[in-house]
């Protein structure tokens, strides 16, 4: 009986240092977790699509066009604007018979500012800009003509300039009425790591970068917020073109991510674009990938913020094995091509 008295008396004592240390591992996160909630930046917010005006570029084919139909199911007013005024026709056509509503259609090239500017003054104010407009030309630099990589940086760059400030004006006007506003930019994977073959390419697409972090502190008092989309290879007219110039060594190393469709994408892109999320991944290597270049951009979620913050270490350790991989098959296509290059000699 004495012993458990004081068997009673003693385990409180025992367990004193196991309850201080489960405290502290939990005190922790959460205090990590609190910090966060108090100093993410922009704070979260809703961006409604419904009786909304949202103006696609890119909006005749692929993932613009899968915008298109997805903004129009959810009751948005829909703008499209591509160069081709017969492919404009067909997508609107194709819009009409899937959802019953018309949307307007523009047919100017983002390169001309002129043009865009023309095409948004007669949509009218604008909600939701997606700047989706994209062209790509593989090829390593060496071989690459010049005026293709002045092609894909007009386009992919310099044209997102244009449209922004073509509608920023319109875009500013009554927002305390009008609700928040956002700019959304499609860039790609290739925005975020470099690629063999994709010299021209993701440099066109890391600048999206850049312009929308700068952009977003910016507009921000405007109550306009900014998405950066990136879509891995995406089952598009594009790619099919796209994969006709592609060096042998591109395509081995691009497989390392899965292609997905672009309704999938529009998906994706959509939601993160009524989150008001900064940064939008649309599948797991994706999401691996925006972690491990968050960097300085902008994090609306403390919850993500926390992941980010946590999972940077291992998720660097994953990109080296990634790097490792690729390089290893630099290496070993080299490798394989030089001999062949000596056999056809010998």
């Amino acid at each position: 009986m004495l012993w458990s008295l004081e068997y009673l008396f003693e385990a409180p004592s025992m367990a004193d240092p196991n309850l201080a240390y489960l405290s502290f591992l939990l005190l922790v996160p959460l205090s990590i977790l609190f910090f966060l909630y108090l100093i993410v930046r922009p704070r979260p917010v809703r961006i409604p699509i419904k009786n909304r005006h949202v103006f696609i570029t890119g909006g005749s084919s692929g993932i613009g066009l899968a915008l298109a139909h997805q903004a129009a199911s959810e009751g948005a007013r829909v703008s499209i604007l591509a160069r081709s005024l017969d492919k404009l026709e067909d997508a609107k056509q194709a819009i009409r018979l899937a959802t019953g509503i018309d949307v307007a259609v523009f047919a100017a090239d983002v390169r001309d500012y002129d043009a865009v500017t023309k095409a948004v003054e007669e949509a009218g104010p604008i909600d939701v800009l997606i700047v989706n407009q994209g062209v790509f030309v593989p090829q390593e630099l060496e071989r690459q003509g010049l005026d293709e990589v002045k092609f894909m940086v007009d386009v992919n760059l310099i044209g997102a300039f244009n449209m922004i400030k073509a509608a920023l004006p319109a875009m500013k006007l009554n927002r305390s009425v009008r609700g928040p506003a956002s700019i959304a930019l499609m860039s790609s994977q290739a925005g975020q790591v470099g690629i063999y073959g994709y010299t021209a390419y993701s440099a066109s697409k890391f600048g999206l970068r850049g312009l929308a972090e700068a952009l977003q502190q910016e507009v921000i008092a405007d109550d306009i917020h900014v998405s950066l989309i990136f879509p891995p290879d995406t089952d598009t007219p594009g790619l099919v073109e796209e994969n006709k110039r592609r060096p042998q060594l591109t395509a081995i190393i691009a497989a390392s991510s899965g292609a997905m469709k672009a309704d999938e994408v529009a998906m994706k892109a959509l939601s993160g674009i009524k989150s008001g999320s900064f940064i939008v991944p649309c599948n797991f290597d994706g999401l691996l990938l925006s972690i491990a270049t968050a960097g300085l951009s902008p994090q609306r979620s403390f919850l993500m913020a926390f992941v980010e913050v946590v999972a940077i270490g291992i998720i660097r350790f994953v990109a080296l094995c990634y790097q490792w991989n690729w390089y290893r098959s630099i290496e070993k296509w080299t490798r394989k091509n030089r001999f062949k290059f000596i056999e056809l000699f010998l």
